[in-house]
């Protein structure tokens, strides 16, 4: 069974099933499989549900995420703020480990760092700290962008995941 068939055939809520997709995930890669053919058939609302399940199984095994990180890239320029900062949960757990992949999802990420929505903004900022802190490459170019970031930003929670990452390179 596909995951978007598990997906909709679940009675359980939003948390729950995000949490039993995760484990699932992590149990049975191939579950993956086809979903960048699948993800046009979902709503807003079940988006946000399977990102939160693969934003949770990469917090177990970052690198479930690799055959669908496409899908991850188009889930930044979603409408659904859910959708957007699980993407960018999900960009910030596995910049370690695919450095050269999410480097090309940065332009997006810098549009997101405007969005309205607090979350999204802490979630973009997560993604790009991670990005600063393991890719060397995307590094130098970055920090005069999250330099003017700072001195936009209004929110201290979203300031401070920033200040974190510019930290640890110290």
């Amino acid at each position: 069974m596909r995951l978007v068939e598990r997906l909709r055939g679940s009675e359980l809520r939003a948390k729950e099933l995000s949490s039993f997709l995760s484990k699932e995930i992590v149990k049975d890669r191939d579950l993956l499989e086809g979903l960048a053919d699948d993800i046009d058939l979902l709503n807003d609302v079940e988006k946000g549900i399977l990102l939160e399940a693969i934003e949770y199984a990469t917090n177990i095994d970052p690198e479930v995420v690799e055959p669908v990180l496409e899908v991850v890239f188009e889930c930044l320029k979603c409408e659904a703020p859910k959708v957007k900062w699980e993407a960018a949960r999900v960009v910030g757990n596995v910049a370690h480990l695919f450095p050269d992949e999410v480097s090309r999802f940065v332009p997006r990420l810098l549009e997101n760092t405007r969005h309205r929505g607090t979350v999204v903004r802490w979630s973009t900022a997560f993604a790009l700290g991670e990005i600063i802190k393991h890719d060397m490459k995307t590094r130098h170019g970055l920090l005069p962008e999250v330099e003017k970031i700072l001195k936009r930003e209004k929110n201290n929670g979203v300031k401070n995941v920033y200040k974190k990452a510019l930290k640890s390179l110290q």
